[in-house]
């Protein structure tokens, strides 16, 4: 090194050569693995979704291997002529059936094993009400995979796809009471200003799911009109936020930016819009589905812990299932593993 330096110094009147070229060096030896960008739409507009592999990748995504399927013999007992109590899975062979009380124990409760939805000996007893919400959680999940294929395609859902071996599901969530206390001297916040990680800190809304993942409320901003003719003064800039709010929540549950759906020179043309925003579209459906329809119903089955801090039940959004990735188990199917989740039992083996 110091021979290249004294090289340098004669040649170029100086330090300073050498001290560029010690630089150099030393951020040679700092090379990193380089951006990933993959083209959304159109060349020019900057819809382009960046992939930094420096920065930790979303946990939870390692699929279990599926178990062995059991022999099926046609004319093979079914479930509902051989248990008790069978309300959902009776159209599936017992040997299967078994195979997927075995699977479900480990996606949702490898520790507490059958008793954390089996009261004791009797596995017909309805007694625990994690038994009650299983079984409504399985017309769920045959309900998604029959039902909303526009949105979960061919790939489907089963338990872990939101569960991923815990009890209750990592990303959940309750009405937002605001705070308890708001400053006489900051003002009312009107719900937002906390700032609140479910709007990546931002100052909207912190609650936009009871709006629109809960009711169905109409979720574009954009007037498509000049003068509106019913005399309406059309959405407010708090409607406005309040889609933000959502919007930021949707790239954050995904790991994705605002052009993985949008052209950003016209957020509202459909036209101008990746193939993304239509699958979006039905996913907000989905869920507003799944929330109004299966799980606000089974609020008299939760005991008080399982409920939020206004009383209600629990919930979910995109980052349920999605948790950090746009494609949920980067796009691994396990429905095909265990087809009578689909709604339909397994055919006999030949």
């Amino acid at each position: 090194m110091s021979t290249t330096c004294a090289v340098y110094r004669r040649t170029a009147s100086g330090g300073g050569m050498c001290a560029l070229l010690l630089a150099g060096l030393l951020l040679a030896g700092c090379e990193r693995p380089p951006m990933a960008s993959t083209q959304q739409g159109y060349r020019g507009l900057g819809m382009v979704q960046v992939t930094d592999p420096r920065l930790p990748q979303p946990a939870n995504n390692a699929v279990p291997a599926p178990l062995p399927h059991a022999q099926i013999a046609p004319g093979s007992p079914l479930a509902g002529d051989t248990f008790k109590n069978v309300q959902v899975l009776k159209d599936v062979p017992s040997a299967e059936f078994a195979r997927l009380m075995v699977a479900m124990t480990t996606w949702v409760a490898p520790q507490q094993g059958c008793t954390y939805c089996h009261a004791g000996s009797d596995l017909a007893s309805d007694a625990l009400y994690t038994k009650v919400v299983a079984r409504r959680m399985l017309q769920m999940t045959r309900h998604i995979n029959s039902d909303w294929g526009k949105h979960v395609g061919t790939t489907g859902v089963t338990c872990f796809s939101c569960h991923r071996g815990k009890n209750v599901p990592e990303y959940i969530w309750f009405k937002d009471p605001g705070p308890a206390h708001p400053s006489m001297t900051a003002g009312n916040r009107a719900g937002q200003n906390a700032p609140s990680p479910v709007v990546r800190l931002a100052a909207l809304p912190n609650d936009p799911f009871t709006t629109f993942l809960q009711d169905p409320t109409e979720i574009r901003v954009v007037q498509e009109v000049a003068l509106r003719q019913d005399g309406s003064m059309g959405p407010s800039i708090k409607n406005t936020e309040q889609t933000y709010g959502l919007m930021m929540n949707i790239t954050q549950a995904l790991g994705v930016n605002c052009t993985f759906c949008h052209n950003s020179r016209s957020f509202f043309d459909w036209d101008q819009s990746t193939p993304q925003r239509a699958t979006a579209w039905y996913g907000i459906r989905l869920v507003r589905d799944l929330n109004m329809n299966f799980l606000m119903p089974l609020h008299a089955v939760f005991p008080p812990n399982r409920l939020g801090p206004t009383g209600d039940s629990p919930k979910l959004d995109c980052a349920t299932c999605h948790q950090g990735v746009h494609k949920p188990l980067n796009g691994v199917s396990m429905v095909g593993d265990y087809p009578e989740l689909r709604g339909a039992a397994p055919a006999p083996a030949n």
